[in-house]
């Protein structure tokens, strides 16, 4: 069976590999010149199955106000703000209530618990050498409020079975020694030990020569323009390179899926939220992190990869601008120095920006859509290495029609309220159906 996979960051190619591993005869189109150069090459580095959840949570409105005062920031939004940011705003805040948010979480952990398994079973079968280390994941607190917060997650974290410790300042400093010397500005943490780091661009490009193996064709340097309809199917895509044709279609575009879908009839609710991060090589063995801290206050990673930091973090509400102000490093900055004042140097740090394709609920859209032969996988916010693997195996099961090894509810299109605006006159005329997806309320 022939399948094309638009994309080819961490989402695009686990899934190629998991359906050339199924049978398919997979081809892989990208506008960069090879696999993992976007929102995939610089991030946190986590693969953060305990840390999964949505944005939208309880006290963020009034959270979101305070951050946008404060000096630095972890959020940034553009004055000037369009229709797409309005829609996304409103949709998160309507997200924002404790029902919905134990409800999103509990989706987010089933898929990332389930991409654990998967990744564990990977990294078994294959080789791939992406600086990966299994020490946990510690989310660090700066005050009390922080700490009595995060019984409300502790409580899904039980519920499905996540190991996870509660820990003192003493401990924090034991899991992390380099914290000892800012123990005066810890509170407590939450330790997820089963979460793992890695560099998400060694194991996109690793995972690729394996594909290739299986004898998946990468084309890079193919900007995707447009995807044409046919009697209800999707027919070619078209490029710059020319026309491509096969049997099944897989959106996993990221932050851009939404500019190919929409001219189709499939608005989905994926908006590009920019985030920065900072690398920078280890001067100081001693003073840098062993793995992953997540600074609550300042909702910035901290992670240890090989020989150097990484540290990733703010959202940046501004469309699709990929602009590279050396004032975005500030708040990131900020927390290395603020943190491990002694591991590197970050005024030498390479900063990077890249699009996180975020969804108002925080659950990635993977599965079906109301063409028979289009399959999303795209969605995935800050979490698309921690996920990718899990939602590329769901995939590859639901277009292969077999069983899928967890419950697909909640994570499809189908839990936005779809209305099929399917006019007769579009096939004579068009060729192509109109759908448009709203969020439920």
């Amino acid at each position: 069976m022939r399948t094309l996979v638009i994309g080819s960051g961490i989402i695009g190619v686990t899934s190629a590999y998991y359906l050339a591993r199924s049978g398919h005869q997979v081809t892989v189109l990208d506008r960069q010149s090879g696999p993992g150069l976007e929102t995939s090459f610089a991030n946190a580095g986590q693969l953060s199955t305990g840390y999964a959840a949505p944005w939208a949570a309880p006290g963020i409105p009034l959270k979101a106000i305070k951050w946008l005062l404060s000096e630095y920031s972890p959020l940034i939004i553009n004055p000037r703000l369009d229709w797409s940011t309005l829609r996304f705003i409103g949709a998160m805040l309507r997200n924002c209530t404790s029902a919905r948010y134990a409800t999103n979480k509990s989706r987010m952990l089933r898929l990332a618990e389930y991409s654990r398994l998967s990744f564990s079973e990977l990294r078994q079968q294959l080789d791939i050498d992406d600086d990966s280390r299994a020490r946990g994941t510690l989310q660090l607190f700066r005050n009390p409020k922080q700490v009595r917060d995060a019984a409300k997650d502790i409580a899904l974290l039980q519920q499905y079975g996540i190991p996870y410790q509660q820990l003192d300042v003493e401990q924090c400093i034991a899991a992390e020694p380099a914290l000892a010397k800012v123990a005066d500005k810890l509170a407590g943490g939450l330790r997820l030990p089963q979460d793992e780091t890695g560099d998400c661009y060694k194991f996109t490009e690793r995972l690729a020569e394996h594909c290739r193996a299986l004898g998946v064709e990468f084309r890079f340097g193919v900007n995707v323009r447009e995807l044409r309809v046919a009697a209800g199917r999707i027919r070619t895509v078209v490029t710059d390179d020319g026309d491509y044709e096969a049997e099944n279609y897989v959106m996993a575009l990221g932050s851009y899926s939404p500019l190919l879908l929409k001219p189709i009839g499939i608005d989905i609710p994926v908006y590009p939220v920019k985030g920065y991060s900072l690398t920078l090589p280890i001067q100081s063995e001693a003073d840098a992190p062993v793995s992953t801290i997540m600074d609550e206050t300042h909702k910035v990673a901290v992670t240890r990869l090989g020989d150097r930091i990484r540290a990733a973090g703010t959202a940046e509400l501004t469309g699709y601008s990929t602009a590279l102000p050396d004032s975005r490093r500030r708040t990131v900055a900020h927390v290395v120095n603020d943190l491990f004042p002694d591991a590197g140097k970050v005024a030498d740090a390479e900063l990077w920006t890249g699009l996180r394709p975020m969804t108002p609920d925080g659950t990635p859209v993977v599965g079906a859509t109301p063409y028979p032969n289009l399959y999303l996988n795209t969605g995935h916010g800050t979490l698309g290495w921690t996920l990718s693997c899990g939602s590329a195996r769901l995939l590859a099961d639901v277009i292969n029609e077999q069983p899928t090894q967890i419950e697909v509810e909640g994570l499809t299109m189908q839990r936005y309220r779809v209305i099929n605006t399917f006019k007769p006159r579009h096939i004579a005329l068009r060729g192509r159906a109109r759908w448009r997806v709203e969020l439920k309320t």
